[in-house]
């Protein structure tokens, strides 16, 4: 088990993690929180309820002796791929469950949040493993919910806005330089210290080839002398699968 000041500080990050997630949420009435703006896009409610569904599943079911589940229906609403658990409702009709309402999605994350921080100051070391993945997963929705709600507000032809943000101060870019770097076997992965996903390792050597690489990012004045110089008309300057998504698009600028 976690002394009792890992505990602490445990219980600790994961509140600081779940509250950013409200704080993501704050902003947003139910109405948006609801709706479902393409099949690969979830509601910010959704989101909120699977992240809670997660610690559940993973922590509380097996960790917390006598804990006592929110709602059973929930491990089919909210499970998202994970096929050893069960079937799941179907990614696209997420916009359709108007039930659970926000009010019981927000009791479901304060008595989930309740029972984590009866379980995180003597946690199991079996445990803690997942209690991470699970934060680190939560903050992967947690972009996901701004993906989301910034598509679903695109759509919208009143422009709302996910909060006010100062207008930027426009300041002259340093010099575009490119950097030679040499051909050669790297290393690529995950190095072992640390926290890191699945996808991320094993490490492993690659060969590159020798290349170029920009001092900065491109700036859009910078794209758009690319667009009004015929970027998008030019194929010496794409890899053949995106000039045949060009031309099938028949794109002439983004978006």
């Amino acid at each position: 088990r976690l002394h009792s000041a890992s505990g602490e500080a445990a219980l600790t990050r994961y509140r600081a993690v779940r509250g950013h997630t409200e704080a993501l949420a704050a902003a947003l009435t139910a109405e948006d929180q609801g709706v479902q703006s393409m099949p690969d896009a979830s509601p910010a409610k959704w989101h909120r309820a699977h992240t809670t569904w997660f610690f559940e599943q993973f922590v509380l079911e097996p960790f917390l002796p006598g804990y006592r589940v929110f709602d059973a229906r929930f491990r089919y609403l909210f499970n998202s791929y994970y096929e050893a658990v069960g079937p799941r409702h179907p990614r696209p009709s997420r916009g359709m469950l108007t039930r659970p309402g926000l009010s019981v999605v927000a009791a479901y994350r304060t008595h989930v949040d309740a029972a984590m921080a009866d379980l995180l100051p003597t946690l199991p070391a079996e445990a803690a493993l997942l209690v991470e993945l699970g934060l680190q997963h939560e903050q992967q929705h947690q972009e996901l919910m701004l993906m989301d709600i910034k598509h679903l507000f695109a759509r919208n032809p009143l422009k709302p806005a996910w909060r006010e943000i100062p207008e930027p101060v426009s300041v002259a870019p340093t010099p575009l330089q490119f950097i030679p770097r040499p051909e050669g076997l790297f290393h690529i992965g995950h190095s072992g210290n640390g926290f890191a996903f699945d996808n991320e390792t094993p490490r492993h050597r690659v060969f590159i080839r020798a290349h170029k690489l920009a001092t900065r990012l491109t700036t859009n004045s910078e794209y758009l002398e690319f667009i009004r110089a015929g970027g998008y008309a030019t194929p010496a300057l794409w890899l053949s699968d995106g000039w045949a998504v060009v031309r099938r698009e028949d794109w002439n600028r983004p978006l």
